[in-house]
């Protein structure tokens, strides 16, 4: 006969997520990047003391993991599939009154354009996809999408830095749809997305806002993607 012992820690790692500050450090971290104690402690709108606890609580689970450079530690997602919970988290929560949900200035911020675990997301990521799509530079293939000719040629032409990924074979997966919870349809995630927004950043296409995981586009990221993709407005 089974136990409650036998069963998963649902419930245990749910506590973990459902209080509310530490849910807003956890969705801070979807974005992928490192982030201080303090930063965290900020974004959940707590006193560094109380942010500590909260992170000590997250690492023990196996949310976070943290990582010791100098004198300070740096805390990140403990791995993909914590963020592929977190995101499905966020799909069921937003389903109800998203026109309200979305009202907000930051809201719109985030829903314009977004990292995700290295890789773009957002209304700007969802239209990214579409134009690569659109104008045959991905191609469907097991597992994900294949670059063609014309995307490597199209993307070197704009400077994007492949890694080698333009030596895979057209039938090698080096992308994959990945659900956008704001948007409800998929953006691009995977090693060729990766390229793409270090790209992006690294050429001032877009930045990162202090203090949150929005992005926002420039004059010069409006003029260069527009040329082959629709930017949204906000």
């Amino acid at each position: 006969m089974t136990s409650p012992t036998d069963e998963p820690r649902i419930a245990r790692v749910a506590a973990q997520i459902a209080e509310p500050a530490r849910a807003r450090m956890l969705t801070y971290l979807m974005g992928g990047d490192l982030a201080s104690a303090g930063e965290l402690a900020r974004t959940a709108g707590v006193a560094a003391s109380t942010a500590s606890g909260h992170l000590a609580r997250l690492e023990a689970e196996g949310l976070v993991t943290a990582e010791v450079r100098g004198r300070h530690r740096y805390f990140r997602l403990a791995g993909e599939d914590i963020l592929r919970v977190l995101e499905a988290l966020a799909l069921v929560a937003e389903r109800e009154g998203r026109a309200r949900a979305w009202s907000s200035p930051a809201r719109l911020r985030l829903r314009c354009a977004r990292s995700c675990y290295g890789h773009l997301a957002g209304r700007l990521g969802v239209q990214m996809l579409d134009a690569m799509l659109r104008q045959g530079w991905l191609r469907s293939v097991p597992g994900g999408y294949g670059l063609t000719a014309a995307g490597r040629e199209a993307l070197v032409a704009m400077g994007v830095k492949l890694d080698g990924l333009e030596a895979k074979p057209a039938d090698a997966a080096i992308a994959k749809p990945c659900l956008d919870w704001s948007e409800r349809r998929d953006h691009l995630a995977g090693p060729l997305a990766n390229a793409l927004l270090r790209h992006c950043l690294d050429a001032g296409w877009l930045r990162r806002r202090d203090g949150e995981r929005s992005l926002a586009v420039t004059p010069p990221g409006l003029q260069a993607l527009g040329r082959w993709m629709t930017v949204p407005a906000r």
